[in-house]
């Protein structure tokens, strides 16, 4: 059995079934799981991994790496948010392809590809962000798909310089159905929004607190309740990112409750922090500057609900880091100018176990299927987010036992700030697998610059 390294003595947990148990890898796949002690097992390479976790390297289907927006450019480029993600668990990004304002599709395409080339360290696909669906677009999605990005982005907030309106949001959904891919939406009432937030400027009221005021939760449950009839009359499927309110989970449930394609994620931050964040003082709620905000405690307990449920099915990071200081650069003294983002893929895994799996709100085959299955099955990366044959040996060794404390002093994400900063979390991140190769053990990145590989996804 040359070749073959075995995991050994470890906690398999899959999204439906926990079981003690061995993961044997071959050439960077796994080749099975199971009991193996009496396997004749000269020059295997065995690791004891007793007492500890074994899940699938998360799938976190939500960043924006080394992506212009909003007058600059998120802080993170592929080689240390990859590193970060790393670190933290995640062993497959699916990073959005933005397309600036006059440039067409496909050259904005390659020239993210360009700037992930070489540089990614864990395996990575792209969505195409859509910002300006000029003459001819739609006629790209067949060469896009066939290129394995099988997904787009759409904005329905932002006008002027990221939003589409109403038809051409149809436009996008229904050739993207004929294409195999499916569609992403933001879903805010921009239009709205733009009309509080100018409001709030008049009256003088300008500090980043007032992010919050200005997108109140109607405006996000509005547009998604929008935004399913629009992808019914396109008989299209939709995927909601980034879903913050108890309204935004009742639709989803609802439209699902009728076998409508309809999906929708949450992320770390919405389901742990608070509003509270914005009562803090001078300029630091700017940190928390994210779209939508975050809300009140009755949203996050829905939400939970809501992935108990199934109705929310992925939980992602949103990864949009700018720091502190860009921040205030561009706003310190107009809300509406402070770059909408935070940080997230470093810590994304442990905190939801940690707020998730240790407080009782989810179990750890649930855990599983936000962070890793159910996010790869839906975008079609048909080799990742399982412990099974033929799967890549994607693998994350947790201490259960163990804990994690967060800082920005320690963190591999290129920010000044963290919105956890300081908290201790249950769950320890021992090792980190991707196509069966350690590239990180105890929070220290030991694997080779450039060796994530663009993943080609399927269509639907």
């Amino acid at each position: 059995m040359t070749g073959y390294s075995v995991l050994s003595g470890g906690t398999v947990v899959s999204s439906t079934t926990t079981v003690r148990g061995d993961v044997l890898v071959k050439d960077g796949k796994i080749a099975a799981v199971g009991e193996f002690g009496d396997l004749p097992l000269d020059g295997v390479e065995r690791v004891d991994v007793g007492g500890m976790l074994l899940v699938p390297g998360g799938v976190d289907v939500h960043t924006h790496i080394d992506s212009p927006m909003m007058g600059t450019v998120t802080a993170d480029d592929f080689e240390s948010a990859t590193i970060a993600a790393a670190v933290g668990g995640t062993t497959t990004v699916v990073d959005f392809a933005m397309q600036p304002k006059g440039n067409g599709l496909l050259e904005s395409l390659e020239a993210h590809h360009a700037k992930a080339r070489g540089k990614a360290v864990v395996d990575y696909g792209f969505h195409m962000c859509i910002t300006d669906l000029y003459p001819g677009a739609v006629g790209e999605f067949g060469e896009i798909v066939q290129s394995g990005v099988s997904s787009f982005k759409v904005f329905m907030a932002y006008r002027g310089t990221l939003m589409l309106d109403d038809g051409q949001m149809f436009d996008v959904l229904r050739q993207a159905r004929h294409t195999g891919g499916q569609v992403c939406v933001h879903a805010e009432n921009g239009d709205v929004i733009d009309r509080l937030a100018a409001d709030l400027v008049a009256a003088g009221k300008t500090g980043p607190e007032y992010h919050e005021v200005a997108r109140p939760p109607s405006t996000e449950v509005e547009a998604v309740r929008r935004a399913i009839r629009i992808a019914r009359m396109a008989d299209a499927p939709l995927y909601f990112v980034h879903l913050s309110t108890e309204g935004a989970v009742e639709a989803v449930a609802e439209a699902q409750s009728r076998d409508w394609a309809i999906a929708g994620e949450t992320c770390t931050h919405y389901l742990t922090l608070g509003r509270e964040f914005y009562d803090r003082p001078g300029f630091e709620p700017a940190k928390v500057v994210l779209t939508p905000p975050l809300r009140t405690q009755e949203h996050r307990d829905a939400l939970w609900r809501g992935l108990r449920a199934g109705s929310l099915g992925v939980v992602s990071s949103d990864h949009c880091p700018f720091c502190l200081e860009e921040k205030r650069r561009l706003g310190e003294h107009d809300f509406r100018l402070v770059p909408n983002g935070g940080p997230g893929v470093e810590h994304r895994m442990l905190v939801l176990y940690g707020e998730g799996v240790a407080r009782g709100r989810i179990s750890l085959t649930k855990f599983v299927d936000l962070t890793a299955t159910t996010p790869a099955r839906q975008f079609g990366l048909t080799g990742k987010g399982q412990l099974a044959p033929g799967f890549d040996a994607d693998i994350v060794v947790l201490d259960p036992q163990g804990s994690t404390t967060i800082s920005a002093a320690t963190q591999r994400q290129r920010m000044d700030y963290t919105p956890y900063e300081g908290w201790t979390v249950p769950g320890a991140v021992k090792a980190v697998y991707s196509r069966g190769e350690l590239i990180c053990r105890d929070g220290v990145f030991v694997g080779s610059a450039g060796r994530g590989r663009f993943v080609e996804r399927a269509a639907l």
